[in-house]
């Protein structure tokens, strides 16, 4: 304490020997503030270097006044008005209109807010206005989508059989993967949670870098220090997956602000789950983002299910879309299950989120046709019909094959195909992952400082 005592006194006598010096001098500005610019009802502080204290006081309490001070404190209160006359409140932020009415803003709206749609169950537009889509980008994202799912289904079974320890799958949810991953550029950075390997498949992540991450090998970019599924590549803009919930939210909003400062030409997407919107990091990124005006767009995965808690317990509102003008966030809600719905939002919400640099909010409705991981059992706390509902009528990678074939892109030999590679080849990358050996123990203490740490290294050598 008494060392902080000093200090500050040494401080004090530092300012108090510079705004003697030249902080009070004839033209300068403290000079200028004191005689010209103190407020009327207290009077002119003398420019004096006697009584130092009594300046810096009274500069302070001058300074702490005139922060709050209306800068349009000079015009006339009749100049604010409205075309019909109605007076108005010139309050920071906008002019805000008096009424002489209470009326209390209702905790819902009337109507909930739309879902924006494409394609029918049977994969047939309903609209033209959406953004045309070519033959190569389409089969591309149907192939990209049925790769996933067969994936998912393989590593599921492998952890089953206690090969790998963990995963989590994507079923239901491939379209929302799948199709923004399309409609963004390589040079956009990717914050996801964990249900985003279809970002990576779009990206060109190989299904041997997949089973080498779920094995945790030596092949594994982050030297099997993680849990499966925890996927991340520098050379896609594809930062490593966090298990903490929501914590890439507000990281994609400083990152998107670094791009924006640096005048590039890309944006950053953060996807999660209706869970996630439940945190305080989701809050915080939204108000973070609208006032830094920083290109990112949120996408927010609403399954309906946050492990086992229904989106009923986790909140009032007409879901996540509503969320975002409260932040003065621009926000659509969109069919998570249809992807030619999801590549036209996302289009539209990226350039407007490089061009206007502003946040965009999307919030996908869909459903997790599986379990949560494979520490969870979802028919405990779910009707199994339910489930087996959005599973085979409402799955989105049908509706999307649908669609192709109606276009005569796709056929039934070219499906049984695609699935007959995409199944051997990562039957393959399993046993080549386990066959390859696990990273020395000491890669423990790696990539932590840019130089090895003294106690990293004795730890090390110990």
């Amino acid at each position: 304490m008494a060392l902080s005592l000093g200090k500050s006194k040494r401080i004090l006598q530092c300012l108090k020997s510079k705004i003697c010096v030249v902080g009070l001098g004839k033209n300068s500005f403290w000079s200028g503030w004191f005689h010209h610019g103190c407020p009327s009802s207290m009077a002119p502080l003398a420019p004096t270097c006697r009584n130092p204290d009594a300046v810096l006081v009274n500069a302070a309490t001058q300074f702490a006044t005139r922060r709050f001070e209306s800068t349009k404190a000079e015009k006339h209160v009749d100049s604010l008005c409205d075309a019909e006359g109605n007076q108005l409140l010139d309050f920071p932020g906008g002019k805000v209109a008096f009424t002489s009415e209470m009326r209390f803003i209702p905790e819902s709206p009337m109507e909930r807010a739309h879902c924006y749609r494409v394609l029918d169950d049977n994969g047939q537009p309903n609209m033209s206005n959406f953004v045309q889509v070519s033959k190569e980008v389409a089969v591309k994202m149907y192939a990209t989508m049925l790769t996933l799912q067969v994936m998912d289904t393989i590593f599921y079974e492998a952890q089953r059989q206690g090969r790998i320890s963990f995963y989590v799958t994507s079923i239901g949810e491939e379209a929302i993967n799948v199709a923004s991953a399309a409609a963004l550029s390589i040079d956009d950075v990717i914050f996801p949670q964990y249900r985003e390997p279809g970002v990576l498949l779009w990206r060109g992540f190989t299904l041997q870098e997949f089973a080498n991450q779920c094995f945790g090998n030596k092949a594994d970019y982050g030297k099997g220090r993680q849990m499966p599924i925890h996927y991340g590549s520098n050379k896609h803009n594809y930062v490593t997956v966090s298990s903490t919930v929501a914590t890439q939210i507000p990281q994609a909003v400083g990152a998107a602000y670094s791009l924006k400062m640096d005048g590039k030409d890309a944006c950053t997407v953060t996807y999660f789950g209706d869970g996630g919107s439940s945190t305080g990091d989701f809050h915080a990124a939204l108000n973070f983002a609208a006032v830094m005006e920083a290109p990112v767009i949120f996408i927010c995965r609403n399954n309906g299910w946050a492990i086992s808690t229904p989106v009923s317990d986790q909140f009032r509102s007409d879901g996540v879309v509503v969320r975002g003008r409260g932040y003065g966030v621009r926000s659509i809600r969109v069919d998570g299950n249809d992807a030619l719905a999801m590549y036209t939002a996302v289009c539209a919400a990226r350039k407007m989120a490089i061009t206007e640099h502003r946040p965009i909010l999307i919030e996908a409705l869909t459903y997790r046709a599986g379990h949560h991981s494979t520490s969870d059992d979802s028919s405990k706390y779910r009707p199994v019909s339910e489930i087996e509902l959005w599973r085979m009528a409402r799955d989105p990678v049908s509706r999307l094959r649908r669609w192709i074939e109606s276009n005569d892109w796709w056929s039934g030999e070219a499906e049984s195909e695609l699935r007959s590679n995409v199944r051997k080849e990562v039957l393959d990358a399993i046993q080549v992952a386990e066959r390859v050996e696990k990273p020395p123990i000491a890669e423990i203490f790696t990539d932590v400082y840019d130089a090895p740490h003294p106690i990293f290294v004795s730890r090390r050598n110990y």
